[in-house]
């Protein structure tokens, strides 16, 4: 009975095991799903159809379930709608060059090309450098998801092309065609990962069906043993109702001796009988259990592998891999268990959610790898000013948001006010040049009856009058808030 627990044990442990990498591929669908939102968004704006095309892919993402053959056709239609405006754009760079310049409705012939002097040129060398500057940063992201999942080989490959394509060319067909491949990329990325976790199922199937068969083994040989000693116990009654009636029956003493005599020797073989089965199945049975120690000394060398590489790949997945802080995920998490706590004992609870001033001017004026090492050096600050129990993590862009326990409002306040400090004294030099880099933060304190989201959109507002009170400042929010 002891040894049947044993193999339940370790059925459910390889079930747990399972569990972990659904999450794992979960996990990666999650970030590949968020790459594909952010890279319909920067498209948008194009064309009414193409946006109702983009909106219905995000309506897809939110149901959670993914027809690939349905995306199939959508990208057709994705791309038949970009064919169109490059038609559209071409026809109208036609239209504008052929377009009189003034010198010539006058009569006189001059050298200005006729484009210099068309009102919406200046609007069309902006809106390509826009559309430029949205193709590099899908191309930063492109890196970061490349980071965060596995590809084939060929796929990685094409996808590495892709990033350089997006990060350095300034030809906006080839960006345009570059961009049209994201989604083949993202497809491709969910179906190796729904694949490999596929491919494990069979193998723990394989491995659960030889256990199975080993349970099925142990049964009949239990069975057998039972069916032997049932059969030995009857004969042995049997034998003992013989001797008792020739006991009572016999007259002559030496008959009886001789009967009874008889009756002995075969109880006696039966026995023997059965200890010779006994020996058989013993040894039958040594031998599988052998085996199955063989077998499950394999399984569990792999599990603990599984189980090593699954606690990477989680907190891999929940960890922002420009900053190295937690990400929204993690967030999540830990407000649930957080709020959880909040409700069961509520020992006071805040909200600080923080956002970098004028972020994008140092993304624009000088370059994003600069606004990399911006967010990577106020996240070290952000880190180490903050208690081991307050709980710091990236919530997106330029964005940030803090957990106190047990830590009101005002105290909240007092250890905000010292990051904002610290942080605005840090020396930032950017070509040269001297930069102060600032944040602003709103605060909120869950009170009771609220949800995690009502006391984070209290932040979120908080924040904003931080910023609309002329930014570098922390605002908390009004009481009647709400």
């Amino acid at each position: 009975m002891a040894s049947e627990q044993s193999w339940k044990e370790k059925y459910l442990q390889a079930m747990e095991s399972s569990d972990s990498r659904e999450e794992q591929w979960q996990s990666e669908r999650n970030t590949l799903e968020r790459m594909l939102v952010r890279t319909s968004l920067a498209s948008e704006g194009q064309s009414r159809e193409l946006d109702r095309l983009l909106a219905r892919v995000r309506r897809d993402l939110r149901k959670k379930t993914v027809d690939v053959e349905a995306w199939r056709e959508l990208q057709e239609q994705i791309d038949r709608q970009v064919a169109l405006l490059d038609e559209r754009a071409e026809a109208e760079q036609a239209r504008s060059s052929s377009a009189p310049t003034p010198d010539a409705l006058n009569g006189n012939s001059g050298e200005t090309p006729a484009t210099d002097l068309v009102p919406g040129n200046d609007r069309d060398l902006a809106d390509n450098s826009e559309r430029l500057r949205i193709a590099q940063r899908v191309g930063e992201l492109l890196g970061q998801l490349l980071d965060q999942v596995t590809l084939d080989s060929v796929a990685e490959a094409r996808a590495r092309d892709l990033q350089r394509a997006l990060l350095s060319s300034n030809d906006w067909d080839e960006l345009r065609e570059g961009l049209n491949h994201v989604a083949e990329l993202v497809i491709a990325a969910v179906n190796r990962s729904r694949g490999e976790f596929e491919a494990f199922l069979k193998r723990l199937d394989g491995r659960l069906a030889l256990l199975h068969e080993h349970f099925a083994e142990q049964s009949t040989a239990q069975m057998d043993r039972l069916s032997a000693s049932e059969t030995l116990d009857q004969e042995i009654r049997e034998g003992m109702a013989r001797i008792g009636a020739d006991v009572r029956d016999s007259e002559d003493l030496n008959q009886l001796k001789a009967s009874v005599s008889q009756h002995l020797s075969s109880i006696g073989d039966a026995v023997g009988r059965f200890r010779d089965k006994e020996t058989d199945r013993e040894k039958v049975m040594s031998d599988q259990l052998r085996a199955m120690q063989e077998k499950i000394a394999v399984m569990e060398a792999h599990s603990e592998q599984l189980q090593s590489e699954v606690r990477r790949e989680r907190e891999r997945a929940m960890t922002d891999l420009l900053t190295q802080l937690p990400n929204r995920e993690a967030w999540q998490e830990r407000l649930s268990f957080e709020f959880n706590r909040w409700q069961r004992y509520r020992n006071e609870l805040t909200i600080g959610l923080l956002d970098i001033d004028l972020f994008k001017r140092i993304n624009d004026g000088y370059g994003h790898k600069a606004g990399d090492r911006v967010l990577q050096l106020i996240s070290r600050e952000l880190k180490a000013g903050l208690r081991t129990t307050d709980y710091v993590a990236r919530y997106g862009g330029e964005e940030f948001v803090v957990l106190f326990p047990e830590t009101g409002p005002d105290a909240a306040l007092v250890a905000m006010e010292k990051l904002r400090q610290r942080i605005s004294k840090l020396p930032f030099h950017f070509s040269g040049q001297p930069v102060t880099v600032t944040f602003s933060a709103g605060l909120a304190a869950f009170r009771r009856g609220d949800s995690e989201e009502v006391v984070f959109e209290r932040a979120d507002r908080a924040l904003y009058l931080a910023k609309d009170a002329g930014r570098n400042c922390i605002n908390i929010e009004a009481e009647d808030a709400g």
